[in-house]
């Protein structure tokens, strides 16, 4: 929403554009004044095209750090992929204590389910404090010991709420001891996935979770839609 406070400047920023070395001709200043007052909808226009200068840059910008980090977002092989043939690559970046990506968790294990074309990178990038660091470690663990990792995933994201006690019962419940997170080789690998990923998301300007990138676009937020319509985009090319 254009704000009064945005509108103001914009007017002032266009009464000295277009006066330039005039600025002293308070006759001139006047009559940009009164032209602008009595059409608003030049401030809306000029408004539009700032923001939509902004998107683009912002769009090329997201695309050329995307491309720049395109082995870390895809191909890293601590990872864990579903559909690992499929042709499209989705990468999600998410927290199982963040709400947005527990909505839209349904959908992207449904993705993963109707259409092996399409390749899943789960990317753990808890933001939420320890207990999702803790969560992020034993879906971490379950692939290093061989597990059924987007099961994990499910009860993590399905449970309410997802607390110590919870991790450990899910985990627990898909064969991980709780107490191997402690263990010196798992911590230090953990450790260093975290931070790379991270340092990923840092590089790429995600703000939050969930974030999802397929080609060279980015889907920030539950938008799932339009996952599945940089998908289709994907699939055209």
């Amino acid at each position: 929403m254009r704000t009064p406070a945005a509108l103001v400047a914009l007017t002032l920023t266009l009464a000295s554009a277009l006066s330039g070395c005039s600025k002293a001709d308070q006759a001139f200043d006047d009559r940009v004044h009164a032209y602008l007052m009595a059409h608003p909808e030049v401030i809306q226009e000029a408004m539009g095209k700032l923001q939509e200068k902004q998107e683009a840059q912002a769009l090329a910008t997201a695309k050329q750090a995307i491309n720049q980090n395109r082995k870390a977002i895809e191909r890293d092989p601590r990872d864990f992929v579903a559909n690992p043939n499929g042709k499209v690559t989705v990468t999600e970046f998410y927290d199982y204590r963040c709400p947005h990506c527990v909505n839209v968790a349904p959908a992207v294990l449904q993705i993963i389910q109707s259409d092996p074309d399409v390749r899943v990178v789960f990317k753990e990038f808890p933001i939420f404090g320890p207990t999702s660091e803790k969560a992020a470690a034993g879906a971490i663990a379950t692939k290093r010991a061989g597990g059924d990792y987007l099961a994990v995933y499910h009860d993590m994201m399905a449970a309410r709420p997802l607390d110590t006690a919870a991790i450990d019962r899910i985990l627990t419940a898909h064969g991980v001891k709780p107490d191997s997170l402690e263990q010196a080789d798992i911590k230090a690998e953990v450790t260093k996935q975290l931070a790379d990923v991270r340092q990923l998301a840092i590089s790429l300007d995600i703000q939050g979770t969930p974030a999802f990138i397929i080609g060279d676009t980015m889907v920030p937020g539950e938008d799932i839609a339009a996952v599945k319509a940089a998908i289709d985009k994907a699939k055209g090319k």
